[in-house]
């Protein structure tokens, strides 16, 4: 069987030397390196690109949630497996809707996470399960129940927002704050919740996670 060659960006030295000396005892994994920060790693795939990446989130200058964005822009191919003791809500959306192909809490038992690399590999997508509710409770609702109809597609999106909503919702897609959204587009933070309000009624949707999750879902932006 042909190896699964695996980055890691951890910046805790004790952990990255734990689980390099963990990994490096399976035949099928193929260690090319370890990094303590995510430019590293980044730098290391231009120069030789790995099947894998077992990325860290709380990390310095960039964290692994736009280390994840910038790989998968650059490396479509390799999957990232986040790796980390971050459970936030709004963090594990925003890491899928980075590229990443799975999301591992670091209690996972190391014979476990080398079934999820090997998964990963081969294509699936796996959460943790402690986590994996926070996926499934953003998928929208249907509009209804008829197979022709079930959500509305872009064109429908577009019709139902002014322009200006559809550039806040594009900043929701991006993982905006209110703040960060009116600060982008020069609006006073009021202004940008009274827009995310509106979004969110008229896409008919419980919150602005699942306002993101209709946009991407019907490719608008």
């Amino acid at each position: 069987m042909e190896k699964i060659s695996l980055y890691l960006v951890e910046d805790y030295f004790l952990s990255r030397a734990s689980y390099k000396y963990s990994l490096e005892k399976f035949e099928q994994i193929e260690f090319l390196g370890d990094f303590e920060n995510a430019q590293s790693c980044i730098d290391a795939m231009d120069k030789k690109q790995a099947d894998i990446i077992l990325m860290d989130l709380g990390l310095e200058n960039m964290n692994g949630i736009e280390a994840t964005k910038i790989i998968k822009q650059k490396y479509p191919n390799t999957k990232v497996i986040i790796l980390t003791s971050h459970e936030s809500e709004n963090e594990v959306l925003a890491c899928l809707y980075a590229g990443a192909s799975a999301y591992a809490l670091k209690d996972i038992p190391i014979e476990k996470l080398v079934e999820v690399i090997k998964a990963v590999n081969f294509g699936a997508n796996w959460y943790d399960p402690h986590i994996a509710h926070i996926p499934f409770n953003s998928i929208p609702k249907p509009q209804s129940y008829e197979f022709n109809n079930l959500y509305p597609s872009s064109d429908e999106i577009k019709n139902l927002l002014t322009e200006r909503e559809l550039e806040v919702l594009k900043l929701l897609v991006e993982g905006k704050s209110n703040i960060e959204i009116a600060q982008e587009i020069s609006i006073s933070a009021h202004t940008a919740k009274a827009h995310v309000c509106s979004i969110i009624s008229k896409l008919n949707v419980a919150d602005r996670t699942q306002a993101a999750v209709k946009a991407v879902r019907t490719k608008l932006f």
